[in-house]
């Protein structure tokens, strides 16, 4: 466990409007300063997904859920309209209508999530150590919503070279007690962090952080997929009504096999 003494977080500035083929490291390398090694650069999706060209018109929202959908979780209707769907998408992640966002899209437009956010964030990670001549690690964020909580914050989607748990379990806390479960998820801990001087209405999409250099590492190192629950340590699958009529309707049909 390593003691931080400080955190400097700080966006970068000057970003043109970014279109399909934009070079997103050659555009970080050009705004981002002074760096050094151990820093991380945490990149939001949105300007991934442009570059990568994931833009499609507005028109097609409902097709495009429904090919990102692995599994719907959970959704509400109001007054006879699809109000609101939370789904598992195919990278595994759990949001609202599968993670397509409009805001910030191009007028008439949505944009999907990078098809493998995780390879992407590898990437721009590789090239920037190369433009950089400096060991840095990548971060792609995407804003998300929490069961039982208000509010959005900003989670990581996609990682290189940055340990996204800092696994404690084995060590001791202050009291020296020893800690059996702690496993913070830092990369979620940097991406919303960097969040507070991104902003969405700002148009800086990157921020840098300064502080967490035992974070960073080899590009071999496990990605934001690995974040994701797996499904058989899930405890909270469905959603609450969507539970109660699964479960309503295996009761109902284990009654009528005994009947």
């Amino acid at each position: 466990m390593i003691a931080v003494e400080s955190l400097l977080i700080r966006p970068l500035l000057g970003f043109p409007e970014v279109v399909p083929g934009t070079d997103i490291a050659a555009m970080i390398a050009a705004a981002a300063g002074e760096i050094h090694d151990g820093d991380i650069f945490v990149v939001t999706s949105k300007i991934v997904s442009k570059a990568e060209g994931r833009v499609i018109p507005a028109e097609n929202r409902a097709l495009a859920l429904a090919e990102e959908t692995v599994r719907i979780v959970a959704s509400r209707v109001s007054d006879g309209v699809l109000v609101t769907q939370i789904v598992e998408n195919r990278l595994g992640i759990v949001a609202a209508a599968a993670g397509i966002d409009a805001s910030n899209a191009p007028e008439g437009s949505i944009l999907l999530l990078p098809k493998d956010p995780d390879a992407s964030a590898r990437d721009i990670a590789a090239r920037l150590r190369e433009l950089l001549s400096a060991s840095v690690g990548v971060i792609i964020s995407d804003t998300m919503g929490r069961p039982w909580r208000e509010g959005q914050t900003d989670c990581a989607i996609g990682a290189g070279g940055v340990r996204v748990i800092e696994d404690l379990r084995g060590s001791v806390d202050a009291e020296g007690r020893s800690l059996v479960v702690t496993a913070p998820c830092v990369a979620d801990e940097l991406a919303a962090a960097a969040d507070l001087v991104k902003g969405k209405t700002s148009r800086n999409p990157v921020a840098l952080v300064r502080g967490r250099s035992d974070l960073v590492g080899g590009l071999d190192l496990p990605g934001a997929r690995s974040i994701v629950r797996p499904r058989d340590k899930d405890m909270f699958r469905l959603g609450a009504d969507e539970a109660w009529r699964d479960g309503f309707a295996a009761g109902r049909a284990a009654t009528e096999a005994q009947s």
